[in-house]
């Protein structure tokens, strides 16, 4: 693989415009893709991780997921935007940010942009 890439949920309007904003505003070399969009199977990705949390997979095969990778696509960026990737990844920031990202998973459908579509399936109601 020539570039990391940052793959995210395209069905959901929250996680889309995230993606957006990291496509305006934050420098990376890395492809950030929907997960429905790109290519699984080579990435070493599966639906299943990938409808669980954001993935990153470096240019090396390396992999992160949730807020690890969000620290690893920071760290792929600007200078001041490398610094917040290293404070994310920084122990007790850490810890703290896996239940964090596991609260914004869970109602993303309920934040600006997010739609009843962005509800993972385990907060949606049938």
């Amino acid at each position: 693989m020539e570039r990391p890439t940052f793959v995210y949920d395209g069905d959901c309007a929250f996680c889309t415009r995230c993606a957006e904003f990291v496509e305006r505003r934050i420098p990376t070399g890395a492809r950030v893709v929907p997960w429905q969009f790109a290519d699984l199977d080579a990435l070493g990705l599966t639906e299943a991780e990938c409808e669980e949390a954001v993935q990153w997979v470096g240019a090396d095969g390396s992999r992160a997921a949730g807020p690890d990778a969000i620290a690893r696509l920071l760290g792929d960026s600007g200078p001041v935007w490398r610094l917040a990737g290293a404070g994310l990844r920084l122990s007790p920031v850490r810890r703290a940010a896996w239940p964090a990202y596991r609260w914004v998973a869970r109602n993303r459908h309920r934040l600006p942009g997010g739609t009843a579509a962005c509800a993972v399936p385990s907060a949606r109601r049938d």
